[in-house]
């Protein structure tokens, strides 16, 4: 039992601080896109494999769909629940991988966080600098877990996923059902 506590509290002392999570996340797949001729030139099996090493095993799909099904969730049944985050993930991991390549030249920030002591929810904000443009805003809404720190929410110049998706899904559950979203969402690809 004390060998076991002193293994969670190694691990936990290891986990990264959210900020810098971020940072080395982003900095690793924006150096994986500038030395990859390949990925620059959008091929998506290469950035579905370079997104499902470095970033999706940061991020709560579970928990980014409860929050984009609002009210709905609590009405699917736990297969359905399991579907809608399946298929959201797809979609997700799809619109990241037709992305991928716009990332060749850019850098990144992480802007200062001010983080309370026990904090376990809190937004990392970041921006994505870009030659002769304006600095392109994202923030990462990340709460505590017993693995880390996971992204639960990305807000894209002042615009969240989540709620973007929470209209859609609510309009697509209102008119076919949750079974009707899911087939939405599938027919995406």
């Amino acid at each position: 039992m004390l060998l076991a506590l002193l293994y969670a509290l190694a691990a936990q002392a290891q986990q990264l601080a959210p900020d810098a999570l971020v940072r080395q996340v982003t900095a690793d797949v924006l150096e994986a896109v500038q030395n990859d001729t390949v990925l620059q030139a959008g091929d998506r099996k290469r950035a579905i494999a370079l997104a499902e090493q470095k970033v999706l095993p940061h991020i709560d799909f579970a928990e980014a769909t409860r929050l984009a099904m609002g009210t709905w969730w609590k009405t699917a049944t736990p297969a359905q629940r399991e579907q809608l985050t399946a298929e959201f993930r797809a979609l997700l991991v799809r619109t990241y991988a037709n992305a991928i390549g716009a990332y060749k030249g850019q850098t990144m920030r992480v802007l200062p966080m001010r983080m309370e002591a026990g904090a376990d929810d809190v937004v990392v904000r970041n921006q994505f600098l870009r030659a002769g443009a304006p600095p392109l805003r994202v923030d990462y809404a990340m709460y505590r877990t017993a693995a880390g720190w996971k992204i639960y929410d990305i807000v894209a110049e002042g615009v969240s996923l989540v709620l973007t998706y929470r209209v859609e899904f609510d309009q697509a559950v209102r008119q076919s059902g949750i079974d009707g979203l899911i087939q939405r969402i599938a027919e995406k690809q």
